[in-house]
């Protein structure tokens, strides 16, 4: 298994959480079966061009986010990808609670 599918995978599948996505509902709108996305989520598979197109768009990202592994480099950096989540769940209040009682304990 190459690490680049690994890397490519984890990235994915934690993006997709991130966003509130099962692995149905995100195979649905990617349009690949349930057992597609656990190979491209598990690294033993790679995805095509068009699938990876309408995961940047399913997603709302930009490609060099996708393919971004390393640390955050700033505060800046990191304050605009929390924004960016923040976005997604806007009108979810369950999560927004729960973010609310996670921030609220950290400060």
């Amino acid at each position: 298994m190459s690490d680049i599918k690994k890397l490519l995978g984890k990235k994915i599948r934690s993006l997709r959480k991130s966003r509130g996505f099962s692995q149905l509902e995100f195979a649905e709108k990617i349009d690949i079966s349930l057992n597609g996305l656990g190979i491209i989520e598990t690294g033993k598979g790679f995805l095509t061009a068009d699938t990876l197109e309408k995961i940047i768009n399913v997603l709302n990202i930009e490609p060099d986010e996708l393919f971004s592994f390393g640390g955050m480099q700033n505060e800046q950096q990191l304050y605009g990808n929390i924004i960016k989540l923040l976005e997604n769940v806007k009108q979810d209040r369950e999560i927004l609670s729960k973010i609310y009682s996670v921030i609220k304990n950290l400060v």
